[in-house]
């Protein structure tokens, strides 16, 4: 009689809660679905209600009751058990820490393991901004993961990027905001399917405190958010462009989709056009982009000094980016429209007029 009640008293619930389009979805799977709705807690119950109004139909299919309920109970621990966490409206904490993936990437069960693995890192973080930049310049030396275009795929899950020992811009972002949201800071993937210069495509992250912030995954600045190398780049980004706009992923229902470059028909995965958000307000029209590679007799790019000369005795000094950093990321100087400079590396030197942006190779 009393497993009749519960039977009764759980069918119910679930009548309740608005997911019955979800358990149509999920197929054979419902029982796995019907089982994390029973079990979960009550003060995470509002979470696992909304997890699964949101998850993408495929998870609906494949994922276990054991995960969804993991997923859900160590999220809710780093939202309630940090200072950051404690400062996390549930919007914020629904869309940006609760979700176990990010878009079409393979789901690990990641929740747990980060959580143990990275929380000791930031236990002492007075804030989110603080843990999230201490966590970029720590995570990937601890798990032995590196930028590298000879990454198995670009749209890896982070055990597929820990397993291959190097990742793209996509796979490790998808690490660092997986980590973030293992020790409850809020996160979100955000890409561009091209620069304004058609040079690539590129993803980077943002966190959440009290407002977003943003940074390259594996690319710290000191202890600085909102200070990138693709800074200038993104500044030309088009509002509306789905080609050439700025976008972040949200779980949320959206008018927008997130276009993936790596899977460019795809269209089921929600985005946020966030352009205004990277447009400069200055004007750089009369100041010319001119990127600067050095290069080894295989065409490798290396790391040496460059020298900038031009004339009223303009000096510039940097070094060049090797194969560690993104294909993208270039030293990149400003130069004045019209102007003549020299340009040198080693015994390497080239002479040239700022007409456009370009790349200049060097061979030192």
């Amino acid at each position: 009689m009393q497993k009749s009640i519960l039977l009764c008293f759980c069918f119910s619930f679930i009548l309740g809660s608005g997911l019955e389009s979800e358990l149509i979805f999920a197929g054979d799977n419902k029982i796995q679905i019907k089982k994390a709705i029973n079990q979960v807690t009550s003060n995470q119950r509002p979470g696992m209600i909304w997890l699964i109004n949101q998850m993408p139909e495929d998870d609906l299919k494949i994922l276990s009751a054991d995960f969804l309920l993991s997923n859900c109970e160590f999220a809710y621990r780093a939202w309630r058990g940090t200072k950051w966490g404690k400062k996390t409206p549930e919007h914020i904490f629904f869309d940006a820490v609760l979700p176990y993936a990010n878009l079409n990437e393979r789901r690990d069960n990641w929740r747990k393991d980060f959580y143990e693995r990275f929380l000791p890192i930031v236990k002492d973080s007075k804030s989110a901004y603080e843990a999230a930049v201490l966590l970029n310049h720590k995570i990937f030396e601890m798990v032995g993961v590196v930028y590298s275009t000879d990454r198995p795929k670009a749209d890896q899950s982070p055990y597929e990027s820990i397993q291959a020992g190097m990742a793209s811009c996509t796979g490790l972002s998808i690490l660092l905001i997986d980590a973030c949201r293992s020790v409850g800071i809020p996160a979100r993937f955000v890409g561009t399917p091209r620069w304004y210069n058609d040079s690539g495509n590129h993803s980077w992250v943002e966190i959440w405190d009290d407002g977003w912030h943003y940074t390259g995954a594996a690319e710290p600045t000191g202890d600085k958010l909102d200070e990138v190398w693709f800074s200038e780049m993104a500044s030309k980004a088009k509002k509306g462009n789905m080609k050439y706009g700025i976008f972040a992923v949200t779980w949320e229902d959206s008018d927008h989709y997130f276009p993936m470059d790596w899977l460019p028909s795809i269209k089921k995965y929600n985005g946020i056009d966030i352009t205004d958000r990277y447009i400069q307000t200055i004007n750089l029209e009369e100041l010319i982009p001119i990127r600067i590679r050095t290069l080894n007799s295989l065409g490798i790019r290396q790391a040496n000094k460059v020298i900038v000369l031009g004339e009223n005795n303009f000096l510039y000094e940097g070094i060049s980016k090797d194969q560690t950093c993104d294909m993208n990321d270039h030293l990149t100087v400003m130069l004045p429209k019209g102007k003549t400079f020299k340009v040198r590396s080693g015994h390497d030197v080239r002479t040239i007029e700022v007409v456009k942006e370009e790349i200049i190779d060097l061979k030192p």
